[in-house]
């Protein structure tokens, strides 16, 4: 009982805080500016990690033995979201490559303008990596009918995916539209985003995990 309590109060919580970013968005679409990436594990690419320790940080021999075999990862919240068709897609079933995970709903300014970008990444890279667009859909102000409207009338062709019971919002923390996280082929944490991208931000986060799409031949 007490579990099933905290979960109603967690949707709820969720529930206020949408209808307060409807409202925001709403006024103050125009000034929002895009946020930074905020790295959740270390990048698959050895590259973008280039902080140098000092001498007195550098780990022995057989601390970086340790170290290699346990790499500070933080795997992502496995979740079950409804396609298109109404089908249960799982997360787990998508680990094997990259992925992009964003959410957003058709009544936020900021969700829209960066879609184009979604869908030019997903034209060059949907074959190597997986792009999830998560619809927070409340059954109200967002439905499956009024995303599915919208996506058919901007000729997105990314695959779109509908969060009708806030699992995913919760299992990822998410308190504002859009967010977007970065994992890895092997299902971890690597980086998101919390607010508006671009498509300088958008290739950043491609690039650490999935590093070989922009090696040059």
């Amino acid at each position: 009982m007490k579990k099933k309590l905290t979960l109603l109060l967690g949707m709820l919580a969720l529930v206020i805080l949408i209808a307060g970013a409807y409202v925001f968005y709403e006024k103050y679409a125009d000034s929002y500016a895009p946020d930074g990436l905020v790295q959740d594990s270390p990048s698959t690419d050895p590259a973008q990690n280039t902080e140098v320790p000092s001498e007195s940080d550098v780990p022995s021999e057989s601390e970086t033995e340790t170290e290699a075999e346990t790499p500070n990862l933080t795997p992502a919240p496995e979740f079950t979201v409804t396609d298109e068709e109404g089908s249960a897609v799982r997360f787990s079933d998508k680990i094997g490559k990259p992925i992009v995970l964003n959410f957003w709903a058709s009544w936020c300014p900021p969700c829209k303008n960066e879609m184009p970008d979604f869908e030019s990444a997903y034209a060059a890279y949907g074959d190597r990596v997986e792009f999830m667009m998560i619809n927070m859909t409340d059954g109200d102000r967002e439905t499956v009918d009024i995303a599915k409207a919208y996506i058919d009338k901007m000729g997105y062709t990314f695959p779109v995916y509908y969060d009708t019971a806030y699992e995913v919002a919760i299992a990822y923390s998410v308190y504002s539209l859009p967010t977007t996280y970065f994992i890895d082929a092997e299902g971890n944490l690597i980086a998101h985003v919390t607010g508006m991208l671009n498509e300088e931000i958008l290739q950043r986060g491609l690039e650490m995990i999935a590093p070989d799409l922009f090696q040059q031949d």
